[in-house]
């Protein structure tokens, strides 16, 4: 089997956020899972790639199937997949596979047509991959290239002009339950990035009485501070819950932290006064039946997309001339990747002919020799020239070949031909 690129994963198009939270894996957790995929079989190369929207799997596979089934295998052992949840995950090879990246690491393919965050949460990733050492010349090469891509889409394109946020939702779905936002009062819980953008856009539309409650209490008291809000312990949850107007919540908790019981608690005490709840988080911190309390309006990732969708309407024009960028850098990079593909068969194919001219030479010295010091300099210099000249030819045809099947089959045909021991990238890099 020849290497590949691949992506396996599940995303917010293909699966519910009930869904998305039981694969979700935290960064905590990623570095090991890391070195457990990249030794299992079929993988070389492999990168994670865990958001709110999204987990999935960036792997540069020697054989795509027996990768597929490790990564199964690992899923179902760690995360108890059953096979019905399998059809929430797609797989994909190649130009595809190499295009999805583009598309992600671009905005293209978020919730939020050219969301700005998605690019550092892929750095992040890519970052831990590198620290875990999972990843290698191929991925580190394409994560490059997407950085690049994505540099210019954003140059390039309206696609970020005035995008819609996930965070800037908040305000909207918070008017549409409690009206003007002048004077209310926010609590955040969680003190990172969509908390803190969140607040900025709920401030500016008038509920500027914050609050920010975090398990670690330097962290929440630090965003206070950036935010002109006030910090308040994780313990007293309950108490400022039942002051909020709005409440936030993005936490990496993998458990709950607001069950339905509690939302009853909360929602008698108010008397049953309207109060927003945004749940950012995934896996959810918010008990989904909560939605189901008189008083109580919850609104988590799944219901965030719907409005999303309807403020994306007219940005078309942009995110079609964003993927005409997409297409022509795979074109392009794709010649790369295939270059890159046929080096380890250049390789073996230069050792084995130098290999088969040293045994051609001996068999000259026995026979003919003993030569001069001038004539064996000569006749060595000769057969180099004859490893270059041959192995030089290949490299050329190989990377000017525009198809992966042209390069499959020529490079199967001179592995045959010359017996070499080891196809293109058969081993670890």
């Amino acid at each position: 089997m020849e290497p590949t690129l691949a992506v396996i994963g599940l995303d917010f198009r293909t699966s519910p956020v009930a869904v998305r939270e039981r694969f979700w894996i935290s960064p905590a957790r990623c570095s090991e899972v890391l070195r457990q995929l990249v030794r299992s079989e079929g993988i070389d190369e492999v990168i994670v790639l865990a958001t709110c929207n999204r987990t999935e799997f960036l792997i540069w596979a020697r054989d795509v199937p027996t990768a597929a089934n490790s990564v199964l295998r690992f899923l179902t052992q760690e995360y108890q997949l059953k096979l019905c949840e399998w059809s929430h995950f797609y797989r994909l090879m190649d130009d595809v596979a190499l295009t999805h990246i583009f598309r992600v690491i671009s905005g293209l393919d978020s919730m939020v047509l050219g969301e700005p965050e998605v690019t550092g949460r892929v750095k992040e990733a890519w970052v831990r991959a590198q620290e875990a050492e999972t990843t290698g010349r191929f991925l580190d090469a394409v994560m490059q290239k997407a950085l690049a891509v994505s540099k210019r889409v954003l140059t390039e394109t309206a696609i970020g002009f005035s995008a819609v946020s996930v965070p800037f939702v908040s305000v909207e779905l918070s008017r549409q339950v409690l009206g003007e936002l002048a004077g209310r009062e926010v609590l955040l819980i969680g003190a990172g990035k969509m908390s803190e953008r969140a607040a900025h856009y709920l401030a500016k539309a008038g509920a500027n009485r914050l609050k920010v409650m975090n398990r670690t209490a330097s962290r929440g008291e630090q965003l206070a501070t950036q935010l002109g809000a006030t910090s308040v312990p994780f313990e007293h949850k309950m108490q400022h819950v039942k002051k909020a107007d709005i409440v936030v919540s993005a936490t990496s908790c993998p458990q709950v932290i607001l069950t339905r019981q509690e939302a009853e608690e909360i929602a008698r005490e108010r008397k049953h006064r309207p109060m927003v709840v945004i749940d950012f988080a995934v896996p959810r911190d918010i008990d989904p039946a909560a939605r189901q309390v008189e008083g109580i309006h919850l609104f988590d990732m799944d219901d965030l997309e719907s409005v999303i969708k309807r403020n994306a309407m007219g940005r078309q024009a942009a995110a079609e001339a964003a993927d005409k960028i997409v297409r022509a850098e795979v074109q392009g990079f794709r010649r790369k990747l295939l270059a890159e593909r046929v080096v380890p068969s250049i390789v073996a194919l230069r050792q084995r002919l130098d290999e088969l001219c040293r045994q051609e030479l001996e068999l000259l010295r026995k026979e003919f020799g003993p030569f001069t010091e001038d004539q064996d300099q000569a006749l060595a210099a000769l057969t180099s020239h004859i490893t270059q000249r041959i192995a030089g030819s290949l490299a050329r045809e190989l990377k000017e070949l525009p198809e992966r099947a042209e390069h499959d089959v020529l490079t199967t045909v001179v592995g045959r031909l010359f017996h070499l021991e080891q196809p293109v990238g058969a081993g670890k890099n």
